[in-house]
Order: structure tokens, then sequence, then C-alpha cells
């Protein structure tokens, strides 16, 4: 993959925003680069928290859909929740069902499941719930699209409520767009057209959060048992993907401290049984570590064992549950790691623009990962498909230069089923429209080698010297890091290394000791891309020169590089070092 750095030069008076909010000129050039103007911006990015939130009172329907709950919980009816089977339809529903039992509701949650059932409400979960005397179904995470679904369930009689994210169903019209609303009782979505609430990007989980905290409002209950379920939501956004910026990034920043006191027999079960320090748990460990255990479950079994490990109010049982859940997470890890080996054996292959991979015998569930990680690989849209019961189905991961969605659509006639945006989709098509859909995104693909280039944005360029303790501390105000608020990219050229130290059990990791032009060293580690440095510096400079290093003799390797400063604690010592990042 080809790559172009590029560095920040957004302009501002650095000196007059480091005086205003006590901050370093370097942290108020990355709160500028991340494109924070304005002393009320800049002052809710450095101390916003959840109290900055909306009302939830200015969401269309809100109003509807909290009358319509008091009413159901005074009247004893039976509420069934519908959730999705990823994280943020889990951690949704969850929010849902705690809260509603906290309230006395007589409640019960549904996960469908992703191969028998498909994504969101059906008409054979609707029947399910008449028969078992349901009288209310609420959704969380999915409705919003259930337009033929819900008009089945209004006509065997049922009050239902949504809650959703995603964005609203259109027709194309001579006019323009027209949207198409499920007739449920009760919308709550923020992407309706007439809906008031001004922050657009919530996940799931928030949408669901902002229903129960205006319920508990309308019936004179405290906020602290909906806050208390504030890492639910966090983790829930920063799973689901969504940008860590405006609410979003209060959401998570909050949901981190509060996962501190957070007392919950599931969650807590998972932290340990991932072995993880619950003091420093952090946005990485939600979105890798945490969030991905309670996916799998969604992926290679049912979703419902994430919703009982979140339930479980026995030690013994959340034990035994988390571990259930890191094991399948572990299987979906190596058969993750063995489609992406063979997807990119395929890649390398090829020299077509927008990749379309075959991998017959991939579990269906984990396509959309494959085809991210070959994208980050390849830097090219990428399409993985696999067998399923009827044809093949699979998941799409763009670049920013290509709209997935809308290429999908120019040749829609050969999918039985597809749907997404721009950076991601999802497929089904017959076995035999393979080749065909290759062949015609290839034709119609626009891109330029350029667009696949990819692009590398530097904060600025920072010597070795200017990284300290204080410096690094100060970096927190910054997090938490994700997509929209990126981890600061710092860059130092001209740096010799000194000593080479391979580490690791597969020897993925690299110490190194690199000397800038002013003399000044430092530790630098290089994470899993070991061998494609020791494969550059061996191009670029000889095996003899990788030889003394190795020795932590004098050599000629010399190489500019982008990373992030770290403080390394071990056995009570604590040492500044780098986190290389890419090089060159």
């Amino acid at each position: 993959m080809d790559e172009k750095w590029y560095l920040q030069t957004k302009k501002a008076d650095f000196e007059e925003i480091s005086r205003k909010f006590n901050i370093s000129k370097i942290t108020a050039r990355l709160i500028r680069n991340r494109d924070i103007m304005g002393d009320e911006n800049i002052k809710e990015y450095l101390k916003g928290n959840i109290d900055n939130l909306n009302s939830p009172w200015l969401f269309k329907d809100m109003d509807k859909a909290v009358d319509i709950l008091k009413i159901k919980i005074s009247d004893e009816s039976k509420i069934r929740i519908i959730c999705d089977y990823d994280v943020d339809g889990v951690c949704s529903g969850y929010i849902l069902y705690h809260c509603l039992k906290k309230l006395r509701a007589i409640v019960d949650i549904v996960v469908p499941h992703r191969i028998e059932d498909g994504y969101g409400i059906n008409e054979r979960l609707i029947k399910q719930a008449y028969d078992d005397g349901i009288d209310t179904i609420l959704t969380c995470d999915n409705g919003i699209a259930a337009i033929s679904q819900i008009e089945y369930a209004k006509s065997l009689g049922m009050t239902v409520v949504v809650t959703d994210h995603h964005e609203v169903v259109f027709e194309e019209t001579d006019g323009g767009k027209k949207y198409v609303l499920p007739k449920a009782d009760a919308i709550i979505n923020q992407k309706q057209e007439d809906c008031d609430y001004p922050f657009k990007e919530l996940c799931g989980a928030m949408v669901a959060y902002q229903l129960m905290s205006a319920l508990f409002e309308s019936m004179e209950r405290g906020k602290n048992d909906v806050r208390a379920l504030l890492p639910y939501a966090a983790m829930a956004t920063v799973c689901d993907v969504m940008e860590l910026q405006g609410e979003n990034r209060i959401i998570v920043k909050a949901g981190i401290e509060a996962l501190k006191n957070n007392n919950d027999v599931g969650i807590n079960a998972l932290i340990d049984i991932c072995k993880l320090d619950k003091r420093n748990i952090d946005a990485y460990h939600f979105g890798f570590v945490l969030g991905p255990c309670l996916n799998a479950s969604g992926r290679l079994d049912t979703a419902k064992k994430a919703m009982e490990l979140l339930e479980c109010e026995d030690k013994e049982m959340a034990f035994v549950l988390a571990e259930k859940l890191k094991k399948l997470n572990d299987e979906r890890k190596e058969l993750t790691e063995a489609g992406t080996k063979e997807a990119v054996r395929i890649a390398e292959q090829s020299d077509e623009k927008v990749l379309v991979i075959y991998l017959k015998d991939c579990h269906e569930s984990i396509a959309g990962i494959i085809a991210g990680r070959v994208r980050e690989q390849f830097h090219k849209p990428v399409l993985v498909l696999t067998d399923a019961i009827d044809g093949v189905k699979g998941s799409g991961r763009s670049i920013e230069n290509y709209d997935m969605y809308a290429e999908l659509s120019k040749v829609k006639e050969l999918f039985t089923k597809f749907g997404g945006h721009k950076m991601a989709a999802g497929v089904s098509l017959p076995k035999e429209n393979i080749e065909i859909l290759r062949k015609k995104l290839n034709e119609n693909c626009n891109l330029t080698e350029e667009d696949l280039y990819l692009k590398v944005w530097i904060d600025m360029q920072l010597p070795l010297e200017c990284v300290t303790m204080n410096m690094i501390e100060e970096l927190k105000v910054i997090g938490p890091y994700g997509k929209g608020n990126e981890k600061p990219v710092f860059a130092e050229k001209n740096l010799k290394v000194q000593k080479i130290q391979i580490l690791g059990k597969t020897g993925n990791v690299l110490r190194l000791i690199i000397e800038n032009m002013n003399g000044y060293r430092m530790t630098a580690m290089i994470f899993g891309r070991a061998m494609d440095f020791m494969a550059f510096i061996s191009e670029k400079f000889g095996q003899s020169e990788i030889d003394k290093a190795l020795k932590g003799e004098k050599n000629n390797i010399q190489i500019m590089a982008t990373y992030y400063p770290k403080i390394n604690e071990y056995n009570g010592n604590s040492q500044i070092q780098i986190i290389i990042d890419r090089f060159c």
C-alpha cells in the first residue's frame, strides 16, 4: 500500500488558547487540528460532562413514548424489547430492560438470531410476541426501516414504540426524497426529518438511554439509576464506530469514568476474565477487548449469551458466562486470522481497484471484519463474500473516496438484498453473479491512483526532547480516542537507530534505541509491524547494517517515523518511550 504523509497546518493563536485554558501550546495545536474552534467549543471539549447532553425531550415523539410506557407500566401490560444482535443492540436492550425492571414494568427481551432471523424485527418475532400475550413491542437499534413488519404488528392490535438511530427509509421522486416512516405509536430517532434533537450521530444505546432519562424524569425518579448505565452506552458508541465528537465524546468519557464505580456483576466478570485493570480501561478496551466478547456470541452463536451475562446477578454464573464469551471471541479471532490470511493472498494476486473476494468456507458473520482488515492493508474498497443458505452473502468496507452504497446501487439488479452507507455495506446475491459483480464494479470505478494512496495526517513535527512526563499527562485531555477524535500523530525525521531488539513470542515486537539530530536518545517500540520494519530497513540499508544494529554497534540506519508518546511503567519505575506507527 502506497501512502503520503501530510503535515497539519491549521492556524490559530496558540499562545492565547494556551494562556486562556491553561494548556500547553502543543495541546492547543492538537485541539485546533481536530477543528475545535471558539471559546465555548474549546471549553466543552476540555471540560464537557454528562450535564452538557441535550435534553431528551427534544426528540420528536419523546412525550408520546414516555406517556405510552407510563400507561403500560401502570396497567401492568406486557412489554417485549426486541433488540439487535451486535454490541449496540445488546447494550441498548440492556439499558431499556434494566430501567423498565427498576420501574416494575412487566418486561422481557428477545435477541434475534443473526442467521435464523436476520437484522431487526420480523413477522415471526411479532407473531411470537402476539402468541405470548405481549401488548407492547419496544425496539432498540432497529425498527426505523421495518415498514411492513410494524404494519403487521399494528394489524394484530399491538402497541409499537421504535427507538433507533439508523437512516430513515426514503423513495426518490421528481420532487426529491420522500421519507417513509413505519406506522408505530411513537418513533424515537434523531434522524427523522422533523426531529429537533440537535446531535444526530448518537448510537442506538444512547437513544435508548435518552428515552429512559425522560421516563425516569417524568416519573420523578432520580438520575443515578439511569446514569449508572453510562458504561454500556459508551461501549456501544465505540463499538458502533460513532464519531467521538460532541455528545459522543462526552458519553464515552463519562462512561469510562462511571465504569470505575460500576458494581454490575456481569460486566465486572468480563473485565476480570479479560484480565483488565478496571481503573485504567479506556475506549480501546471497549472497542477491542470487551465489546468483541459481547459481539462474538452474536457472530458465532447467539447474542442471548451476551444479554444473559449483562443481566446476571450471580458471581459464579457470571464468570462461567464471561468465560464462554471470551472463548467464543478467541475462536472468532482464529477464524478471522485464517480468513484474513486467505483474503490477503487473493488480494495480492489482483490489480483491480475494487476487490471482490470470495471465501467459500468463511463464517458469514466475520466477512465484514475480514473486509476491514484487507481494506486497511491495501487501501482499496473490499467486498468479502461467502456461501450462505441461499446463494452468497457478504460485507463490504470502503475508503473515503468511494461511496460503496452508491456504487452498489448502480448494479442492484445483481442482488437479492443489499444495504449500507458510504463506508460499509451488506449484500446477498446468487453465486453465479459474483464474477459479474466484480467486473461491473471495476468497470464503473472512477478511482484514480491518487485515491488509492493512504493519507497519513501528522499533527506536528515534535523533537524527542519535547516529549516530557507533563506533556504526556496533559495529552489525556484530548482523549478518549477513536473515530473522529484520533490519537495525536507526531513525527520526527533523521532518527538514527542505535540498537534493535526483537521481542515477543512470535518476534512481532521491536524495541529500538533511537537518537535524533540533537543527540537526544529514547526507547521506541514497534508493535505488530516488526516484519514490515525489518523488511524495509533490509531493502534500504542491507542485512549487514541490521546485524550491527542487533548487536548495538554503530550503523547507518536512519528513518523518519510517526509516533505517539507513552509512559512505560514496570516494577515501579516509569520511563518515557514512543510507539512508532509508520516509518519511511
